[in-house]
């Protein structure tokens, strides 16, 4: 059984990573307290934001670690990679795939969007 809670600020600032963390060790503690469940569950916390595009500065700076899909053109090729957003360059965009960054040039990227961490 898997648990999904999406978490979000009264004031809408930014839910940090730490934020997420913080709720999840809150809600698994309550949880496990409560006894509601008899079998093993996952618990899976996230912010607003799945399935969204990645567009300005303060996005990228936002949702870096947070698994992405990059949408992106290679010559006549439509492609598609999925990872961990590291960072975006003037340059490229760079995802971490396993351990291994990979960069994308900024002019063929097509669309990045947020994904879920399970995919």
């Amino acid at each position: 059984m898997t648990i999904q809670v999406q978490i979000r600020r009264k004031d809408g600032s930014d839910v940090s990573l730490d934020d997420c963390a913080h709720f999840s060790a809150s809600m698994d503690e309550a949880l496990e307290a409560s006894q509601l469940f008899t079998e093993a569950y996952v618990l899976e916390i996230s912010s607003p934001g799945i399935g969204d595009q990645l567009h300005s500065d303060q996005d990228f700076l936002t949702f870096r670690g947070f698994p992405v899909e990059i949408s992106f053109r290679d010559h006549d090729s439509d492609l598609h990679q999925a990872g961990l957003l590291h960072k975006r360059s003037e340059e490229h965009v760079h995802i971490n795939i396993k351990g291994r960054i990979q960069r994308i040039p900024r002019k063929a990227v097509t669309c990045v969007r947020l994904t879920n961490p399970t995919g």
